[in-house]
């Protein structure tokens, strides 16, 4: 029985395959299933104009789909790749290293390298020698959403 709906795959089968897909990813987008679709509709075109002529079996056009999958996921990868574009703010989500080089007070002491400094309307956890509260401190890094400090 399996047999036979592979035997009867035709080339209209992969471009409706290849459509159908298609929808998928417009449905789901990720840029994923855009590139199966795409070899889909090649074999489907293959099949179609040469089929015939190349003795096309459908054990050759599953072999022809999964090559064609392969190249088209690894040139769409090199393509979606090249379009990396460079933010003009690279720290919008690391609200950490945003505060790098600020001058803060600290709300608690440091003991033993431990405090807090209060930043805006947040207490941040403050890393950096023992000092008094209300020093004022410079953050000089970030470690693991602790802000390491020194006296200013």
């Amino acid at each position: 029985m399996l047999e036979r709906l592979f035997a009867e795959l035709g080339p209209w089968n992969w471009i409706v395959l290849g459509l159908v897909l298609m929808i998928f990813e417009v449905a789901a987008p990720g840029i994923f299933l855009l590139w199966f679709g795409i070899a889909a509709l090649i074999v489907g075109a293959v099949a179609i104009l040469f089929g015939e002529a190349l003795g096309l079996g459908w054990q050759l056009q599953v072999i022809l789909f999964l090559i064609l999958s392969v190249i088209s996921v690894l040139i769409g990868r090199r393509l979606i790749g090249a379009t990396d574009v460079v933010s003009d703010e690279p720290l919008l989500n690391m609200r950490g290293e945003q505060l790098i080089g600020q001058v803060v007070t600290l709300e608690e002491a440091t003991v033993n390298g431990r405090g807090r400094a209060r930043i805006g309307d947040s207490l941040w956890r403050v890393t950096g020698p023992d000092l008094d509260a209300g020093t004022p401190v410079r953050i000089t890094g970030i470690d693991h959403g602790t802000l390491v400090v020194e006296p200013v």
